[in-house]
């Protein structure tokens, strides 16, 4: 097979040999008839270069594509660079405008307050299980703080208390924890109460509210915040909001389940209350 391939090709070669010698003798011989040569020529060699011309530009289509599609492909490249520098652009516009609404709420908080003494942190890290909720916040000693400061939002919604304080580190309990137990008052009707930590409670991020009178008048959505009582945490700061009233296991004492006020699972920066007026 590849024999009679190639005595073909060779058999064309030959056939093109003469057709351009018997060209050159027919216009040496009939100068006169070169236009019926030249026609004839044209006639033959037309397919050929029509073949040539659709050869050629289909080679150009190609070329023409992958250089457009290489043009595509750099451009989508430096749109999306553009694109990714101007979203870290909004993140950090947002981020600035976070930091600045807390630094209103922190201000206003300073007006009402102005016996709180402030140390800002940054919380570094949290830890939860079945029996502890806490946080990791970035002040310690060295900044002034010291174990059962209280740590609150920009808002100044109480978060929780400080359990251990290192040098530049400290681990705060947070409101929901099982270990916390502050003094509370129902702001609405000014009523003294217990707020503390319950097991079952804790895995639904809320809080007990205990030792109300039988006869209070406690509502779904009153307010509670820390009553001041015993100087050792400040008064006034919004602990939670009830959210049901239920009767106890023995069925003769009633409870409050509280959601507490601060988003302890969103918190980035808290502030330590270091100093405050106590309250006679």
């Amino acid at each position: 097979m590849k024999q009679k391939v190639k005595h073909k090709g060779i058999w064309i070669l030959v056939a093109a040999f003469l057709l351009v010698l018997a060209g050159g003798v027919f216009t040496a011989v009939f100068p006169d008839r070169v236009p019926v040569l030249t026609q004839i020529v044209g006639t033959v060699t037309a397919p050929i270069q029509r073949g040539t011309a659709a050869a050629a530009r289909w080679l150009n289509g190609i070329y023409s594509y992958t250089y457009k599609f290489d043009a595509i492909q750099r451009e989508n490249e430096e749109l999306k660079i553009r694109l990714a520098e101007m979203e870290e652009k909004v993140r950090a516009a947002e981020a600035s405008e976070r930091e600045n609404e807390r630094l209103r709420k922190l201000i206003g908080l300073q007006e009402r307050r102005k016996d709180f003494v402030f140390e800002s942190a940054s919380v570094t890290s949290r830890g939860s299980s079945n029996w502890a909720s806490t946080l990791t916040i970035s002040k310690g000693t060295a900044s002034g703080v010291e174990k059962n400061d209280c740590v609150i939002t920009a808002s100044g919604y109480l978060v929780g208390v400080v359990a251990e304080a290192g040098y530049n580190w400290s681990t705060v309990i947070t409101v929901v924890d099982t270990d916390i137990e502050l003094g509370g008052m129902i702001y609405r009707t000014e009523e003294l109460c217990m707020v503390e930590g319950a097991f079952d409670l804790m895995s639904q991020g809320r809080m007990k509210l205990s030792y109300f009178s039988e006869d209070s008048e406690l509502m779904r959505g009153d307010v509670v915040v820390t009553s001041g009582l015993g100087g050792v945490y400040p008064s006034g700061l919004p602990i939670g909001r009830v959210e049901d009233v239920r009767m106890d296991a023995s069925g003769v004492s009633r409870f409050a389940v509280l959601a507490p006020m601060a988003d302890l699972s969103d918190l980035t920066q808290v502030f330590v209350i270091k100093e405050f007026m106590i309250e006679e």
